[in-house]
């Protein structure tokens, strides 16, 4: 019998960053709250911020959460956090992706 994952037709699994540009694009405030969390925690006096925690927070602060935010979606709202703010790269650590 034939799987079903096999052959030219079976559907193409989306990498973490497709996914995330999908979610981005539906979630532009998503960006807007990390952006402002940041600055307010530098502001404060904070020498690093970690987005796993802004997410946390994030999930806690809107009233219905936010379906769909990824975990695994944090690094990738670090490097475009930093492509934006440059001067926080002391704040924000980025490590290196192992996966597209």
């Amino acid at each position: 019998m034939p799987s079903a994952c096999r052959g030219p037709n079976r559907a193409r699994a989306r990498t973490i960053t497709e996914q995330f540009h999908a979610f981005d694009a539906q979630n532009p405030h998503v960006y807007r709250a990390l952006e402002r969390m940041t600055a307010r925690r530098l502001a404060a006096g904070a020498t690093r911020v970690g987005l796993k925690n802004l997410f946390e927070d994030l999930r806690r602060q809107l009233p219905y959460g936010v379906a769909g935010l990824n975990n695994s979606f944090s690094a990738l709202y670090a490097r475009r956090l930093l492509a934006a703010h440059p001067e926080w790269a002391t704040a924000v650590e980025l490590r290196r992706r192992r996966a597209a």
